[in-house]
C-alpha cells in the first residue's frame, strides 16, 4: 500500500447515508452563518446537522432535498446546537460547500457504497 492510500476495511467503517432533510433554519449565535437540518434517514431515523451552507443555499430550498451525510461520527456541539452527522459536499471556486446529493430519488437510510 502506497502512502495516503488505505484499506478497504478502514473505507468501509465511514457510514455514509442518505437522507431528506424535512426542516432547516438559520443557527443563531454561529460564529459562521449556518443552518440547522433535521434530517430522515429513514431506518436510522431523523438527525440533526450544522452547516455552513448559506452561500449557496436558503432555508426553503433545502427541504425535501436528498443529501449525503457521514452518520457514525460522534455529535458535536455547534452554538449550543447539537449536531449528530457531519453532510457531505465539495468546495465551489470559493471553498464554499455545495451539497452532494444523489441524481436519482433513493430510498432514505441507503448507504454509500
Amino acid at each position: 500500500m502506497s502512502e495516503g492510500t488505505i484499506a478497504f476495511e478502514d473505507f468501509q467503517k465511514v457510514d455514509i447515508r442518505v437522507g431528506t432533510i424535512l426542516s432547516a433554519s438559520l443557527l443563531e449565535g454561529a460564529r459562521k452563518p449556518s443552518i440547522c437540518l433535521r434530517i430522515d434517514f429513514g431506518e436510522l431515523g431523523e438527525r440533526q446537522s450544522a452547516a455552513q451552507l448559506t452561500r449557496h443555499y436558503d432555508v426553503t430550498s433545502l427541504v425535501g432535498k436528498q443529501v449525503l451525510a457521514v452518520c457514525n461520527f460522534e455529535p458535536r456541539r455547534i452554538a449550543g446546537f447539537r449536531s449528530e452527522v457531519l453532510v457531505c459536499g465539495f468546495p465551489d471556486g470559493d471553498g464554499e460547500p455545495v451539497l452532494v446529493s444523489p441524481d436519482i430519488a433513493v430510498a432514505n437510510g441507503g448507504r454509500l457504497f
